[in-house]
């Protein structure tokens, strides 16, 4: 755990009992604050005051003890309009900030000069995360890695100058963390998505990039137009800015060209690692990912040896086109992560003769931007929610399957795949949120896994 002795003697609000938020009220009370907790669930309230955290109704509360207030970044900040308990802090005058925030604050003040790389993006934050901190460790760094990636950053080990953090950061995070300012910070992409909390576009993307504008040193993705035009808009003299992804092959940059990570951040173009073969870092996706990875191993004084044998070591994340098992010929990926059509849209650029798996709760636009790929499916299975819609944007174009649950697509997708004599994939790509069957799309991943798991002549070697 990280203590936030920053916050000693003073008394702050909190909201939000869940994820990271009993571990940010144990991290203030180890330092030294006084903590009154809130939280909608009475069961979250309790197990707080078990572990000795003050708890009350903030409804009631006398907002002038409070020196700040810390807000769960699951909690609305602005849109569609601020929860209660974020009316009740501004119109008190009391600042409202989040765990990065409160990690930000203490490690300026017992480590400014301890590495801290903190990454963003729409899409790609967690397996850049994950890459960074393999690499890292792979080079005997003392990693700990947390945040939006699913470890809270509180309960990390403090900051040293011998340890490095690398942490994920998403957009509700960085809208509660005023002084994010890391030695490097990561700038994936930017594409619509999160709109119902931020608003317009101009927003989010204005919030992503918070994360650079303080950074000593920026890498940003430069693939897609919004993160390219960020560097435009960075403050003169800072940070040095590395550009990454697949299309900059120009000094500063490091790039992806086939399979070859070549750095260009020398007098010459160096190739760094090669990904042919490493099915965790399939598609251009990934790819990009990599190059943002592999430059912040070289900014962080890692050699290309090193790199490439990390890379080629890295499991990858479950649930992002996760392999998980083989029979016969066909390949069963797990890809639940993949919550809206621009996840899927990689997936489905990454393989061929597809038996696609998808559905759940619909996000803005289904999936009619992914019709360039249809010719890639052999056939659909529909489950959830967005069965009807899905099944209207599919039409005549793709064969499709009206399944309902995954139990179901799984045995119709296995049945269809064991009739062929071809190379096939049975891709869990559901293009949609995973709420109307499940709490989230980890255990929806997992479900996909264990019924692969349960098939008939699976081969066990691969995978979950």
């Amino acid at each position: 755990m990280t203590p936030v002795t920053t916050f000693a003697g003073r008394t702050v609000a909190l909201f939000g009992l869940g994820g990271s938020g009993l571990v940010t009220a144990l991290a203030l009370k180890a330092g030294g604050a006084h903590v009154v907790a809130c939280d909608d669930n009475p069961a979250k309230m309790a197990e707080a005051a078990a572990k000795g955290i003050e708890t009350a109704d903030l409804r009631q509360a006398d907002w002038s003890r409070f020196s700040s207030f810390i807000l769960s970044p699951g909690v609305p900040l602005t849109h569609p309009e601020p929860h209660w308990s974020a009316k009740l802090a501004k119109a008190a005058g009391v600042e409202i900030i989040g765990d990065i925030e409160l990690f930000c604050r203490e490690w300026a003040k017992i480590a400014p000069n301890a590495p801290f790389v903190a990454i963003t993006g729409t899409n790609g934050k967690s397996t850049t995360t994950a890459l960074v901190s393999h690499i890292l460790r792979e080079a005997g760094r003392d990693v700990q890695m947390g945040g939006n990636i699913g470890t809270a950053i509180l309960s990390l080990e403090p900051p040293s100058d011998r340890r490095i953090h690398v942490i994920e950061c998403s957009s509700f995070q960085i809208d509660l963390a005023p002084s994010l300012a890391p030695s490097i910070g990561v700038l994936l992409n930017i594409s619509p998505d999160h709109l119902d909390r931020h608003g317009t576009i101009e927003n989010y993307a204005a919030i992503k990039e918070r994360l650079v504008a303080k950074a000593e040193k920026a890498v940003i993705g430069v693939d897609d137009d919004i993160s390219r035009a960020s560097i435009g808009r960075l403050p003169g003299g800072k940070p040095e800015v590395v550009r990454v992804g697949l299309t900059d092959h120009d000094p500063g940059s490091v790039y992806a060209q086939g399979d070859v990570i070549v750095s260009r951040l020398g007098d010459a173009p160096v190739e760094v690692a090669r990904l042919a073969g490493i099915g965790s870092l399939r598609g251009d996706h990934n790819a990009q990912n990599a190059t943002a990875a592999v430059a912040v191993a070289l900014l962080s004084g890692v050699d290309a040896e090193t790199i490439q044998g990390a890379v080629r070591t890295f499991p990858g994340l479950p649930h992002r086109m996760e392999e998980v098992a083989r029979r016969g010929e066909t390949l069963f990926i797990n890809d639940s992560k993949a919550t809206n059509a621009d996840s899927t849209e990689k997936a489905l650029k990454s393989f061929d003769d597809i038996l696609w798996i998808l559905g759940g709760k619909s996000k803005e636009g289904g999936i009619k931007d992914l019709q360039p790929y249809f010719p890639k499916i052999r056939k659909a299975y529909l489950i959830g929610a967005a069965s009807d819609e899905f099944a209207a944007t599919l039409g005549d174009t793709v064969p499709y399957e009206m399944c309902g649950t995954l139990d179901r697509a799984v045995e119709q997708a296995a049945r269809d795949a064991a009739a062929r004599d071809d190379e096939t994939v049975v891709l869990l790509s559901p293009a949609c949120a995973s709420y109307d069957q499940y709490p989230n799309f980890e255990i929806r991943g997992n479900h996909f896994r264990d019924l692969v798991k349960a098939l008939p002549g699976i081969n066990p070697t691969m995978g979950a």
